[in-house]
């Protein structure tokens, strides 16, 4: 052990390094968990009892002038970019530098709450982390709904209104019922949360915008009219769109809008499968029971409420194959939209 620590004193004070990482390995070789000091002081615990004194000293010593020198290394690097940069010109321009872009989700998003905001629409928001009366008790959900079990809802607490992550910002529509004067015109866009599988189709976090309109004498015309303004201001003037039947717990009748496919112009392709239609979002009438949980007055009020995942509209108007994508930041598919506005 003598002779190799020697030989390793001798290393140390040859040492040289023009760079920082330069400087980073040496310690790392040194002084590390598996660096060459390292490793003699856990065989130093095998030594005779009457050798530990004076290999105990040289060992010392050796990882003092390992450190010493280190720190000398680095003293003398920064000296020299001192140096250096005496003679720099600080007149001359900066480099220049990567700015970011948006992300294609805030740029739909941003896109979809300004058309809206056009026709009167408020932006109403609330918490992610919510309670189950104002994500399903409020909205007419019974309690045997399959969206309540575990493999559906990322539940956190348990009891009669057990805290959960919001499965849809329909729960900000609740909130907005409870405070704000009639009539109300709002758009809730947030993030969701759903226990799902991961795949090109579908992920366990994505983000909604629903809206919902009350008033009196609200009508299922009103409804089609601002779905079909919201289609041609996204899509396109020409874009058309026809309305499925369709069953959601809060609204009654219930639709599912399909959009004429702006890749085709309606005649058939491999993104809307051959049908000429893409399907964009759920909408309906709110449900006089949910009108009645929120102290509306069925009777005298009605409303329309709708929902559309971000994700699936910027699919669409973007045509990415891969939901995917949007989570994993991968900087070759983000560059693509940096310059869109």
């Amino acid at each position: 052990m003598k002779e190799r620590i020697d030989k390793l004193l001798a290393e140390v004070e040859q040492l040289a390094a023009k760079r920082e990482q330069e400087i980073e390995e040496i310690r790392v070789r040194l002084l590390g968990k598996k660096g060459s000091i390292t490793q003699l002081f856990e065989e130093f615990r095998n030594v005779l009892p009457e050798q530990k004194k004076e290999l105990g000293q040289v060992l010392n010593t050796l990882k003092v002038a390992a450190s010493n020198k280190i720190d000398q290394l680095r003293q003398m690097l920064d000296e020299s970019l001192e140096s250096e940069g005496a003679d720099f010109d600080l007149t001359k321009p900066g480099d220049a530098l990567d700015l970011g872009s948006r992300h294609p989700i805030s740029i739909t998003r941003r896109e979809i709450l300004s058309i809206f905001s056009k026709y009167g629409y408020e932006v109403a928001e609330g918490p992610e982390i919510e309670d189950d009366w104002h994500v399903f008790g409020a909205l007419n959900f019974p309690p045997e709904h399959p969206a309540r079990d575990m493999q559906d809802t990322f539940f956190i607490t348990e009891g009669d209104n057990p805290v959960l992550l919001r499965t849809h910002t329909s729960s900000a529509q609740v909130r907005a019922m409870e405070k704000m004067p009639l009539p109300i015109r709002i758009v809730c866009p947030g993030r969701v949360f759903r226990n799902e599988a991961i795949s090109a189709r579908a992920h366990c976090i994505f983000h909604q915008v629903e809206g919902l309109y009350i008033d009196k004498d609200v009508s299922f015309a009103d409804l089609k009219q601002a779905v079909l303004l919201f289609a041609r201001e996204m899509f396109g003037e020409n874009a058309q769109i026809r309305l499925r039947p369709s069953y959601f717990p809060f609204t009654e009748p219930s639709a599912e809008v399909d959009v004429s496919c702006n890749i085709c112009g309606g005649k058939g392709c491999n993104i809307c499968k051959g049908t000429g239609w893409l399907e964009i979002m759920g909408c309906g009438m709110v449900d006089p029971n949910v009108l009645e949980a929120n102290g509306i007055d069925s009777t005298q009020y009605s409303g329309f409420a709708f929902g559309m995942g971000i994700e699936r509209i910027a699919m669409l108007k973007w045509q990415v194959k891969d939901l995917r994508h949007y989570f994993e930041n991968d900087l070759r598919f983000l560059k693509q939209f940096e310059n869109v506005v």
